[in-house]
């Protein structure tokens, strides 16, 4: 179904980037001639202390690596990630109150600590 087809792929997020490699890999090992990936939000350049399972800047894929190095590392032909300030014009948009872009941009809505365990903040109301 996809050998000789150049392929779209699209995802809410790269977080470690375990998940997109594998699926990249077996999209190209099942004969695809291109997969450009696509990300339906900023890429994570920090610690979440609100959810999403990161409370290691360590863990990122993101992490000391330029767009292009994570492209090269997952393998994939082309990626790109949605802007920041698109995302923030989408949350104003759909009036989402305290909307939180601190995995995104390290700016968070309340001051956080240097040093946290994970799930400090999710039972926090903004």
């Amino acid at each position: 179904m996809v050998k000789d087809k150049k392929i779209i792929l699209i995802d809410d997020s790269i977080v470690r980037g375990t998940t997109i490699t594998k699926i990249i890999a077996v999209l190209k090992r099942a004969g695809a001639k291109e997969v450009h990936l696509r990300i339906a939000s900023p890429a994570f350049m920090d610690v979440c202390y609100f959810g999403t399972d990161i409370d290691n800047k360590e863990e990122l894929i993101t992490y000391n690596r330029t767009i292009e190095e994570v492209r090269k590392l997952v393998g994939a032909d082309s990626l790109e990630y949605l802007n920041l300030e698109c995302l923030k014009e989408i949350a104003k948009d759909c009036k989402i109150p305290n909307f939180c872009t601190g995995c995104f941009s390290g700016k968070y809505p309340i001051e956080v600590p240097k040093e946290i365990k994970k799930n400090t903040f999710e039972e926090i109301k903004l």
